[in-house]
């Protein structure tokens, strides 16, 4: 179903957000939608540590 975003349609999203916000606070957006999208894979690289750490860290104390 969806396989991902080519040339053409990350153009086209372009184009709708320079219609929508205009060229002077399309920079702005651009800077807010790359803080955010870092601050997610940051904590999603946190949960994936703290899922594998209680995984794997307690089984490994239990064996005493």
């Amino acid at each position: 179903m969806f396989q991902g975003f080519g040339l053409p349609e990350l153009g086209l999203i372009l184009l709708v957000a320079l219609i929508i916000f205009g060229p002077s606070k399309l920079p702005q957006v651009g800077k807010s939608v790359g803080k955010a999208l870092r601050e997610f894979r940051e904590s999603s690289s946190e949960v994936t540590k703290a899922i594998n750490e209680g995984v794997h860290g307690p089984a490994e104390e239990k064996k005493d």
